[in-house]
C-alpha cells in the first residue's frame, strides 16, 4: 500500500472513533504514534550501529514490544496499557546520562500529548497500519514526510490551528530568497510546526548537502523554539520524517519570555526565518523582559526587536508581518526607527489579504533586512493575485509559480540591478523619516479610479430615484388592473 493510502486509511479508522474530533486532533492522535514509530526504527537502526547504544525508552514501552505484533494486545487492554502506563511514563521519562537529548525530546512530545481515541480495536488498527511502515527506509520516510506537511496544510481550516501554518509557497519563497547555507545558524524563534525548518533543509540538500560532513553542519547549526504544545509535537515529528537525526534543537518554550538583555553574544545567529504570531497579546509581565521603550503586549512587536538584536552582524532575515506594524504608531514608530538604524531593510514584498485565508484575512508583508548598516531606501513589491482568480482561497491557494515574478524581478545578489515597474518601486530613507517611519507605502503606479464629480453623482442618483418611483407607480398600476378583471 502507497504511503498516502496507508495515512487515507488511518484517518478513514480514526473517524469511526467517538473520541477522536476534527482534524487537529486526529493529526495530533497521528503524530504520537509516528513519533513512537520513527523513534523505535531509528533505535534499532543505533541498536545495530553502535555497541553501547540502548534506547532512553525502556523496553516494556517501546513500539517493538506492544505495538509491532500484529495480534498484540487489543480492546480495553491496549487502552488501559497507553492509558495508564505508556503516557505517565513517557510524561515523566527520566534524561539518561548517555542519551539526554533523545529523552527530552520524547518527554517533551509527551508532556501534554493526549490519546484521543476511545475504542481498543479502531486503535489497534491504527496502530497495525503504522507498524507497516519502516522509517529506517529512506524513500518511504520521504513519502511520508510529503503527505505529513499535506496533513499540516489541512490545519490551516482547523480552526485555532490555522495559526500554526504559513503557506508553503510563501516560505519557500523566502528561504530561497534568503538562500541559507550548511554551517549557517539558523533560527525560527516561533515555529509552528516546522514549516520554515522543512523548507530551509530541503533548499540546503538540493543546492549544498554533497557529503556527510555538509549533511551534518547543516543539522548541527539549526535552532528553533515553539510554545505551545501542539505545534511543537507536530514540528518534533516533522523534523524525525524529514531525516532530522536529533531534533532536540526544537524547544518547547517562550522565546519572549526570556530577558531581552541576557541575548548575548553566544545567542547570536545568522539567519532568522520565521512568521511570528501577530494580532495577539502576550501574557501580564512578558514585556518587562524588555526595555521601556519597546515595552507592549502585542507580540509581533516585541518578537521584531528580539530579531534585531539576535542577528550576528551582517546576518539576515525575511520576516512575516502585519499591515498595521507598518503604519502603526507608539512604539511601533521607535521599532521600525530601530530596525532602520540597525539593518539594511532592503526589499518588502506587499501580499494581498486573501493569502493567509481563511486562518486570517488581513494584509500582510514579508520583509528581509541585513543587520550590520543602515537603511538608506527601501524596494518594495506588490504581488497581486494572479488574473484568473478574484482572490487566494483554501481551493485556490498561493502557488510557488504565483511568486516567480518577484524572483525574476529580485536581481543578483547585490540586487544592483532592479527596476521600477507597474509592481515595484522604491523609496529613499528621507521621504520614511518625513512620514515618521510609516512604511504604508501604496503602489504610486497603481491610477486611482475616477468616479467622477460627488455633486453630479448626487444628482444623477437623485433622477435614478424618480424614475425608480415612477417604474414602482406603473407596475402597481398594472397589477391593481389585472386583479379587477
Amino acid at each position: 500500500m502507497s504511503a498516502r493510502n496507508t495515512v487515507k486509511s488511518i484517518q478513514d479508522i480514526m473517524r469511526q472513533d467517538v473520541g477522536v474530533d476534527g482534524d487537529a486532533q486526529r493529526l495530533s492522535q497521528l503524530c504520537w504514534m509516528f513519533f513512537l514509530k520513527i523513534i523505535d526504527d531509528q533505535d534499532q537502526q543505533l541498536e545495530l550501529m553502535q555497541d553501547h547504544y540502548r534506547s532512553p525508552i525502556p523496553d516494556a514501552l517501546q513500539w517493538r514490544a506492544w505495538a509491532a505484533n500484529p495480534e498484540g494486545i487489543t480492546g480495553d487492554e491496549l487502552l488501559n496499557f497507553i492509558n495508564t502506563e505508556l503516557f505517565p511514563a513517557l510524561k515523566e521519562l527520566p534524561a539518561t546520562s548517555h542519551h539526554a537529548n533523545r529523552s527530552r525530546v520524547v518527554r517533551s512530545v509527551f508532556e501534554d500529548a493526549y490519546n484521543y481515541m476511545k475504542s481498543g480495536q479502531l486503535l489497534r488498527q491504527v496502530i497495525n497500519k503504522i507498524s507497516g511502515v519502516d522509517f529506517n527506509n529512506l524513500a518511504e520516510r520521504k513519502h511520508f514526510g510529503d503527505i505529513y506537511e499535506q496533513l499540516l496544510n489541512d490545519l490551516q481550516s482547523a480552526g485555532n490551528a490555522g495559526e500554526y501554518y504559513t503557506p508553503r509557497a510563501v516560505t519557500a519563497f523566502m528561504v530561497d530568497r534568503i538562500d541559507p547555507k550548511p554551517g549557517e545558524v539558523l533560527f525560527d524563534p516561533s515555529c509552528g510546526t516546522g514549516g520554515f525548518l522543512t523548507c530551509a533543509i530541503r533548499h540546503m540538500r538540493d543546492r549544498y548537502v554533497k557529503t556527510v560532513e555538509n549533511e551534518q553542519a547543516m543539522q548541527a547549526n539549526l535552532r528553533a523554539v515553539e510554545k505551545k504544545q501542539l505545534p511543537h509535537m507536530l514540528c518534533v515529528t516533522n523534523m524525525l520524517l524529514h531525516g532530522i537525526e536529533d531534533p532536540s534543537f526544537v524547544r518547547h518554550d517562550n522565546t519572549l519570555a526570556r530577558p531581552y538583555i541576557s541575548y548575548g553574544p553566544s545567542d547570536r545567529v545568522d539567519i532568522i526565518l520565521t512568521n511570528p504570531p501577530f494580532g495577539g497579546k502576550e501574557e501580564d509581565g512578558i514585556e518587562s523582559n524588555f526595555p521601556a521603550h519597546f515595552r507592549t503586549k502585542e507580540t509581533a512587536d516585541l518578537f521584531l526587536a528580539l530579531f534585531i538584536r539576535l542577528l550576528q552582524p551582517w546576518g539576515r532575515a525575511a520576516i512575516v508581518l502585519p499591515d498595521g506594524s507598518l503604519f502603526g504608531e507608539g512604539v511601533k514608530t521607535r521599532l521600525k526607527e530601530h530596525l532602520l538604524e540597525e539593518c539594511n531593510l532592503h526589499t518588502i514584498v506587499r501580499l494581498p489579504n486573501s493569502v493567509f485565508k481563511p486562518y486570517a484575512s488581513i494584509g500582510t508583508n514579508l520583509l528581509f533586512f541585513e543587520k550590520g548598516e543602515p537603511t538608506q531606501s527601501i524596494w518594495f513589491y506588490e504581488h497581486r493575485v494572479p488574473d484568473s482568480q478574484k482572490a487566494y482561497s483554501m481551493t485556490r491557494p498561493i502557488r510557488v509559480e504565483h511568486l516567480q515574478a518577484c524572483v525574476d524581478w529580485w536581481g543578483g545578489a547585490e540586487r544592483q540591478d532592479r527596476q521600477s515597474t507597474e509592481v515595484a518601486w522604491k523609496v529613499g530613507i528621507d521621504e520614511i523619516k518625513a512620514r515618521n517611519y510609516n512604511l504604508d507605502f501604496k503602489n504610486p503606479h497603481t491610477v486611482a479610479a475616477d468616479h467622477g464629480d460627488p455633486q453630479e453623482l448626487l444628482v444623477k442618483l437623485e433622477q435614478d430615484e424618480q424614475k425608480t418611483a415612477s417604474l414602482r407607480d406603473q407596475l402597481k398600476t398594472i397589477l391593481a388592473e389585472a386583479l379587477l378583471r
